[in-house]
């Protein structure tokens, strides 16, 4: 793909950093008073209508922590277990690093394609139990971390604007609240 067919396609624009953690819970304590990102909302054992890694349906355990940083979401994400998964395949349980970048697309079937079309495979397919679809484009070889796709419904714009809005007026009180 030449330079200008990318210009073809919408820009990608980053709305959300997802780190990988031993636990989310702790790092996002420790970012809050390091960083002064914050307050962060827990989110455990996140549920999911299903889960596609690489091709195979399986059940995918998971807890973040979300946060903001300037203009973008902080997404601590951390896993209990050691099965197969886009959190396994490049961390360890104990270790810490960029997972993924995040980016809403206005259509996720043409934005599945056009990254296939670049050579990137799909290396999760997943809805929320809220019905939002989200995908996981394995950009590790190009950009160094994978790359997470999804069109905003109302409940995801909402929750994104309910974090930003939270850090806005945050005091540094109560680092971590619970949402269930």
């Amino acid at each position: 793909m030449t330079v200008a067919d990318a210009r073809l396609h919408p820009p990608l624009q980053p709305v959300q950093l997802a780190y990988h953690v031993p636990d989310s819970r702790e790092t996002a304590i420790y970012f809050a008073a390091t960083c002064g990102w914050g307050p962060f909302y827990l989110m455990e054992r996140i549920p999911l209508e299903f889960a596609r890694y690489r091709g195979q349906d399986v059940s995918w355990i998971h807890t973040s922590a979300y946060g903001q940083a300037g203009d973008l979401m902080i997404e601590l994400i951390s896993q209990p277990d050691d099965s197969p998964s886009v959190l396994r395949e490049r961390f360890s349980r104990q270790q810490k690093g960029l997972h993924h970048v995040a980016s809403f697309v206005d259509n996720l079937p043409a934005a599945i394609e056009s990254e296939r079309r670049r050579g990137h495979p799909i290396a999760l397919e997943a809805r929320t139990t809220t019905g939002v679809d989200f995908v996981m484009i394995d950009t590790v070889a190009t950009l160094g971390h994978m790359l997470e796709l999804y069109e905003p419904n109302q409940a995801l714009k909402d929750f994104y604007a309910f974090v930003r809005r939270k850090a806005e007026a945050w005091d540094g009180s109560h680092p971590i609240r619970v949402l269930r």
